[in-house]
């Protein structure tokens, strides 16, 4: 990271800002072309590895390019505030971002879709106690993205 004044690795922080981002995007490669998704999520997190979870339909561009490869990245984001100047120069931005990279896994195992379902519904409403109706399970797509790298980085 170029700005290492902005960079946070306090896990605790860390933890905090991801807990704030309502939208993750994953970046995938299309034939050469970037191609990235604005996606609700879920996430675990064991002794400082993060796990994230999205859920899909099981088709679509997007599922198509996870069977292509394993390998994303991806960035969240919360808190954009824009400061303002007298001139042009004197603009900036307060936030707080989290970016990495990692490998997915398409989940069929309904143990391990209800737990990335569950991490979903838990950071979308802040519960965990959910009741999954299995033919709404049957016809949706889980994946599971392990964290291999991540950054994170806050303008106050």
């Amino acid at each position: 990271m170029r700005r290492v004044d902005h960079e946070v690795t306090d896990p605790v922080k860390i933890r905090e800002i991801i807990t704030a981002c309502t939208c993750c995007r994953i970046g995938l490669c299309d034939n050469g072309q970037a191609y990235i998704v604005p996606l609700n999520f879920g996430f675990v997190e064991k002794h400082g590895h993060y796990t994230l979870y999205f859920h899909s339909a099981k088709e679509g561009r997007k599922i198509d390019l996870l069977r292509k490869t394993d390998r994303v990245s991806f960035e969240m984001d919360t808190g954009y505030e824009l400061v303002t100047g007298e001139r042009a120069c004197n603009y900036s931005a307060r936030y707080q971002c989290i970016m990495g990279t990692g490998t997915v896994t398409m989940l069929e195992d309904p143990a391990e879709k209800m737990e990335g379902l569950t991490a979903i519904m838990n950071h979308a409403a802040g519960r965990k106690a959910w009741q999954f109706d299995s033919a709404v399970m049957e016809r949706t797509c889980v994946v599971r993205l392990e964290v291999e790298e991540l950054t994170c980085k806050v303008r106050t």
